[in-house]
């Protein structure tokens, strides 16, 4: 039976930061989200896991497509702080350098703000639908 491939079954760390073309923004200045991807094995070609973090979490669907480099594209959907909240991913699984050293795996991508949701004290502001920022997850060890 084919199924999800080994190399992306198990937690991720991600980050996701703002598109700021400052170069010489701060870092941290940079920061949309942080957590965690946990991939689970499946059929081939389907994607399902959970993004996650301290009080919060998104149940994730989508597809593996093969190629080179593999992509995955998947939605993120749960009900957080009391609002759903829907995120569309989209990456591309970071191919292994021949040369490299302690190389990890890593996949890189975009997210966009499917639907708006609250933000902030009380939910009263809202954070807009459409809003796009760039991701990345690094395997963790298991």
């Amino acid at each position: 039976m084919n199924t999800v491939p080994d190399l992306l079954v198990g937690t991720w760390t991600y980050r996701s930061f703002l598109s700021n073309t400052d170069v010489n923004a701060d870092f941290d200045s940079l920061e949309f989200g942080a957590g965690n991807i946990r991939i689970d094995a499946g059929p081939m070609q389907t994607f399902e896991g959970l993004i996650y973090g301290d009080g919060w979490s998104l149940d994730l669907k989508g597809s593996i497509t093969y190629g080179d480099p593999f992509t995955v594209r998947f939605q993120g959907k749960g009900v957080v702080g009391g609002a759903e909240w829907i995120y569309d991913y989209i990456g591309y699984v970071v191919k292994e350098w021949p040369n490299g050293v302690n190389q990890v795996p890593a996949i890189v991508g975009s997210i966009v703000r499917t639907i708006p949701h609250p933000t902030g004290p009380n939910g009263k502001s809202t954070a807009p639908a459409g809003f796009v920022a760039q991701w990345i997850a690094v395997k963790q060890d298991e």
